[in-house]
């Protein structure tokens, strides 16, 4: 069943993206979170999410402004290692409470509160017409790298704080989205550096045994989308896709910090 709804989410939201304003990583890591624990579930996330952005840089990586690519993505490598290790001490921290529910005991700690708040807050951040128009003078580049590459580190939500920082650069169309892949790639390694030297440090046995073929199974399924979705889906933004996948991040994340999954 995971590798069916994951790489089902994959595969639709790879497409989607394209249109709706929702970043990949931004709805699969509620996906992964369904089926495996939350540190896990964005260290999973981030892989899928690495893969279908070299794919794109390979494509469009000769369009980047490197001048505004170095200045935004070398602080928000920095600030991502923090976030990516501020997510390992949420996960070792005890239980914040427990109470029971249709006779299971469900647990509220620390990380899946925290992780579930910042889904609710990007998922209702990216679908507000007032943050979609925010834009930040170029002066501000180096705090936006910081903001962004930390959420990013910590929950993978950086697509909505990255655009806004980099639109006002002084780019073209065409080196605003390339340079936006240089610098979520760059992200996306320095976390999973800190998150393949989080689970070195564990037993590997711990890891659940399905994890790594899903996330094989999802990175294919969101090249699959990612290609029909290119040249299936004409430029025009759908608010009734908006609104139902916030409304599902929404839900996702709620019970994510209320301890229900």
């Amino acid at each position: 069943m995971d590798y069916l709804v994951i790489s089902a989410v994959a595969l639709i939201v790879s497409g989607l993206t394209l249109f709706s304003g929702f970043g990949l990583g931004t709805v699969l890591m509620p996906a992964f979170a369904l089926f495996f624990p939350v540190p896990v579930a964005i260290a999973a996330t981030a892989v899928v999410h690495l893969a279908n952005n070299l794919f794109k840089l390979v494509l469009l990586g000769r369009n980047a402004d490197w001048r505004v690519a170095l200045k935004f993505s070398l602080p928000a490598a920095i600030a991502a290692g923090a976030g990516a290790a501020l997510l390992k001490v949420f996960a070792n921290l005890p239980v914040l409470a427990a109470y029971d529910l249709g006779g299971r005991t469900h647990e509220i700690t620390a990380l899946g509160a925290v992780i579930g708040s910042l889904i609710v807050l990007f998922a209702l951040l990216e679908l507000s017409p007032k943050f979609s128009e925010l834009k930040f003078p170029p002066r501000f580049l180096i705090l936006g790298g910081l903001l962004s590459g930390f959420f990013g580190g910590l929950s993978g939500n950086q697509g909505a704080l990255r655009a806004a920082f980099l639109i006002k650069a002084g780019m073209t169309k065409e080196a605003f989205i390339a340079t936006s892949v240089v610098s979520a790639v760059i992200v996306d390694v320095t976390r999973l550096l800190v998150y393949g030297l989080a689970f070195a440090r564990q037993s590997l046995e711990r890891l659940p045994a399905d994890v790594m073929g899903t996330v094989v199974a999802a990175a294919l399924a969101a090249f699959l989308g990612a290609f029909f979705g290119a040249r299936l889906i004409s430029k025009i933004t759908l608010r009734t896709v908006q609104l139902t996948v916030a409304v599902s991040m929404v839900i996702v994340g709620f019970c994510l910090a209320a301890g229900l999954i």
